[in-house]
């Protein structure tokens, strides 16, 4: 298996993302590393080379380009060469924890998109309350949808869901303001009447308050409510521990209570942590396209790299070509 990652992506690059790969080779002999980025940058962190390679390159895209331009102007960039390897047949799948924005346009204008897929979906799995998980796509690739593009959302959640995470006959639920059938916007009650007639394990509407309770796990949506979904979630958990920091620090009775529910915070706190899954895939595209966070450590690159490595195994890719093939064949 040969894993391309862009080695200067990320707000903690390149460290971060070589001591992650080379985590990720130690738990698996038949895995192979290509990281693109400043060798110079890169050879002194790399302790271990069994397994890595290196593709020098002192070219880079960073969160303030402007992602098409970035990725069309800025050929040998890491992320670009990450995402040519894979169009060439040289990796078999890339990772990124760099510009969100520019890897989706690599993925669209370098990797290409499946046939029968209109728009590639950014998809993260997110912690629930009971430790299974929930995958909600599309959280930001495109904010405006049609109800054909959450149809396809849909269909490739439930394949990724059941092939790599091991879920039998996924339940698929489509974000709205109410559970009620016919609830919502035009978009969500066209899409209602699409997901019902579509090979999955559709359960009908799902709200916003009930997805971290594993309410469905699959959950589809537009971009743009989607990404406020994400942001929400992330800004309510930050705020959470902060208050809570706050108040276990305020006086010397309260710091010897957190003393005695250290661990227990911990273990919460590693509950919710996102870097359990690995990346957002980009699904849609010819191979499996992870973005990491952008301030992943070494544990989250390497539940990135096992990432794209379950949905190479697993053939998510052929598998989402195959079914909107088949698709396309009943509608005509």
């Amino acid at each position: 298996m040969r894993i391309a990652i862009d080695a200067m992506g990320g707000d903690h690059a390149p460290k971060e993302i070589v001591l992650g790969a080379m985590d990720a080779v130690k738990e698996n002999k038949d895995l192979q590393i290509t990281l693109y980025g400043d060798e110079n940058q890169i050879k002194p962190i790399l302790t271990n080379d069994h397994q890595i390679n290196i593709i020098h390159t002192d070219e880079k895209i960073t969160s303030e380009d402007e992602p098409v331009k970035a990725v069309r102007r800025k050929k040998n960039a890491s992320l670009v060469l990450m995402a040519k390897a894979v169009k060439e047949g040289e990796a078999d799948a890339c990772i990124s924890a760099g510009n969100t924005g520019a890897l989706m346009s690599a993925g669209l204008f370098v990797v290409g998109r499946i046939p029968g897929i209109d728009r590639p979906a950014l998809s993260p799995t997110f912690p629930t309350l009971d430790g299974q998980g929930f995958l909600m796509l599309d959280v930001g690739a495109n904010v405006d949808a049609k109800p054909e593009h959450l149809l396809q959302y849909a269909i490739m959640g439930s394949i990724y869901v059941e092939r790599v995470r091991k879920i039998e006959n996924p339940r698929v639920g489509l974000l709205n303001v109410g559970t009620e059938d016919g609830k919502g916007n035009d978009l969500t009650k066209r899409a209602f009447q699409l997901l019902e007639n579509a090979p999955i394990n559709f359960i009908g509407n799902v709200e916003a308050r009930d997805i971290l309770n594993g309410v469905a796990d699959v959950v589809v949506t537009d971009g743009f409510s989607g990404n406020v979904a994400l942001k929400t979630m992330e800004g309510v958990a930050e705020a959470i521990f902060s208050l809570l920091k706050g108040v276990f620090m305020s006086s010397a009775k309260t710091k010897i209570a957190a003393a005695l529910v250290k661990n227990d915070l911990k273990g919460i706190k590693n509950q919710l942590d996102y870097s359990e899954y690995g990346g957002a895939g980009l699904f849609g595209l010819r191979a499996p396209v992870i973005k990491a966070h952008g301030s992943s450590k070494r544990k989250a690159i390497t539940n990135a790299v096992k990432q794209a490595g379950y949905m190479t195994e697993n053939n998510v890719t052929a598998t989402i070509q195959t079914t909107m093939e088949s698709m396309d064949k009943e509608e005509k």
